[in-house]
């Protein structure tokens, strides 16, 4: 089945032309040095590593996660992701400063500023292959999944016709232009990601079997998906769909893009940015693009694929071509996607594959950032000179895309079954990220036994045949998340207390470089004025913020819920709502703004 023309062809053959051309661009600089290669040479403004970072989370597979979780559970079940606001909004006003004052190359090589001996040296080096390959080829498997399903609907393609073609342009840019050339991409691709996104979702309200917004939205047929809040009067949709994410798993779960404390590409950013202001600014622009404008036109178009193809059989009438083992709810965004005309769906084929490329460029070049410096460099070859460790950071670029397209076309068949992986794999570490900034106690052998125990418990749950856990209330998954939280928490807490601290002299080093204060440190600030090392909390910048902090926390999340919501109500054509939801995201973004002048932050 063909829905492309000639001109589609030719718009999404310019798209190409032009991402390259940007890597090329970017490699003039690129290729000098690690520091350029991963970080753009530490000069990036805010605005511009903002837009990376949401560019680099609206990935293919995105907008098929939303509409597996509609058209699955209703808009409420958004609440899995939306949730993690509250790790951005604490690592925007706590955490953004402090990773930009540490002034490592990536976030691994924090773990042998903050902890010492071999046990900071094995976590380095075990976490650089188990992120830079595990992990981040799971993820980009799972955009590369969607990517087969995208090429499946709209070209006709084979899977791994899919995987080729939509490999070979984002390795040729991210391996030449290095990060500064993913930033640049990424902002022309998040452009027009974001208009194919609004543009799939006019078409679909505009379709003769919907006719109009209004028409959308008074269906019956769609009545039971609308809320933004799972039913309250039934547990078992609700303490799952809200209760849990918001009251557990915003600091429990570990998951890349939504880190607590910050880490990944986001404290990639971070790294990169001119000074401690620009880190804090990007990481708020970049939460308040991710959860309060672009869930929208995604939401949309799967209320309306509900309504078209009200069930997996009626995907299938229409797309008799399409493998049974990719027919899930998912598959109904690139399906909606076939509804638009010559030209259109040219630009909007091209606008899943800047989302593609924006996702799979980032997680090419911070993969490629662990496995370079922080194994290669540290562990195999330490006298390599810079431009040895960007050629390997290049070779590394190819040998990651490889294995995630080989992950997608043999390992995974849905969007929520790679999330879910992903969020029990990092059940009940989260926590630990958290404190470690904030309590000198933490030391290496927590977060090596955490992580270990953590996976070993995901393995063991995610391999439980299904019906082991049952409850009126809690569905199966969440039942295995609060296990391997509760189980994993315990472990590390254990471990905290039970084995000894780090080196004082690393610790009052670590001080020293990042000035986090507050009690926590109370020990080792004492230390270090007794030595000599410092003089008094005022000189080192370590006056304790925090309650200024987790006030500007709760403004900016009640800012940008409120933001998510007016703009809901206002799809949802209820203006009184919408008004009051604008009305409370200006008087807490404005008390906001008043309270970020009184933060502490260093600028260049």
């Amino acid at each position: 089945m063909q829905f492309l023309s000639t001109i589609d062809y030719i718009i999404i053959g310019i798209f190409f032309i032009i991402v390259v051309a940007i890597g090329f661009v970017a490699s003039r600089t690129a290729g000098k040095n690690t520091t350029e290669f991963f970080l753009g040479g530490r000069g990036m403004p805010w605005w511009l590593l903002g837009i990376s970072m949401v560019a680099c989370t609206f990935s293919a597979d995105t907008p098929n996660l939303v509409t597996g979780f509609v058209r699955e559970s209703g808009v409420s079940k958004n609440w899995a992701w939306w949730a993690f606001l509250i790790t951005g909004m604490i690592t925007v006003f706590i955490y953004a400063k402090l990773w930009r004052r540490s002034n490592v190359l990536t976030d691994l090589e924090f773990y042998e500023v903050r902890y010492s001996g071999r046990a900071a040296s094995f976590l380095r080096g075990f976490r650089s292959l188990y992120l830079g390959f595990f992990f981040n080829v799971l993820i980009m498997g799972s955009v590369t999944l969607a990517a087969i399903k995208i090429g499946s609907v709209m070209l006709g393609l084979e899977p791994w016709q899919s995987v080729v073609y939509g490999s070979i342009g984002v390795v040729i840019y991210a391996g030449l232009g290095g990060l500064k050339g993913v930033i640049w991409a990424d902002f022309f691709q998040y452009g027009i990601a974001l208009f194919g996104a609004v543009l799939v979702a006019i078409v679909t309200v505009n379709q003769p079997e919907i006719g109009s917004l209004d028409a959308l939205i008074n269906n019956p047929a769609i009545a039971d998906k609308l809320s933004f809040v799972p039913d309250f009067s039934n547990p078992s949709f609700y303490i799952p769909l809200l209760i849990i994410p918001i009251a557990v798993q915003w600091w429990a779960v570990w998951y890349p893009g939504a880190e607590p404390g910050g880490g990944g590409y986001i404290a990639q950013r971070m790294l990169a940015a001119k000074d401690e202001k620009n880190a804090i600014g990007a990481t708020l622009l970049f939460n308040f693009m991710h959860y309060a404008i672009r869930p929208w036109p995604w939401i949309i178009v799967a209320l309306g694929s509900l309504i078209i193809y009200p069930d997996l059989a009626s995907i299938k009438a229409s797309f008799p071509h399409i493998a049974d083992t990719y027919l899930k709810d998912d598959i109904a965004y690139p399906v909606m996607m076939t509804k638009l005309g010559k030209g259109w769906i040219g630009l909007v084929v091209a606008s899943i594959f800047a989302a593609y490329m924006s996702t799979i460029g980032t997680h090419l070049n911070w993969g490629s950032s662990y496995v370079v410096n922080d194994f290669y460099r540290r562990f195999v070859k330490p006298e390599a000179t810079e431009k040895h460790l960007v050629m390997m950071g290049r070779i590394m670029t190819v040998v990651l895309m490889a294995l995630a397209g080989l992950v997608a076309l043999f390992f995974l068949n849905n969007a929520t079954q790679a999330f879910n992986i992903l969020i029990l794999s990092g059940a009940g570490t989260g926590a630990i990220y958290l404190l470690r900034w904030f309590w000198w106690r933490i030391n290496a052998m927590t977060e090596i036994v955490s992580m270990i125990f953590a996976t070993i418990a995901a393995l063991i749950l995610v391999f439980l045949p299904e019906g082991s856990f049952q409850s009126e209330i809690l569905d199966e998954f969440t039942i295995k998340l609060l296990i391997a939280v509760g189980m994993t928490t315990v472990v590390w807490l254990l471990t905290t207390l039970l084995t000894k601290p780090e080196d004082m002299d690393i610790l009052v080093r670590f001080y020293k470089i990042t000035r986090p204060g507050g009690p926590g440190w109370k020990k080792v600030a004492a230390i270090a004025l007794e030595r000599g090392e410092i003089n008094d909390d005022a000189e080192t910048g370590a006056a304790w913020e925090m309650p200024i902090q987790l006030l500007s926390v709760f403004l900016g999340s009640i800012s940008i819920y409120s933001s998510l919501f007016a703009i809901g109500s206002f799809v949802y054509l209820d203006y009184t709502m919408g008004s009051i939801f604008l009305l409370l995201t200006i008087v807490s973004t404005y008390i906001l703004f008043r309270q970020f002048g009184k933060l502490g932050v260093i600028n260049s």
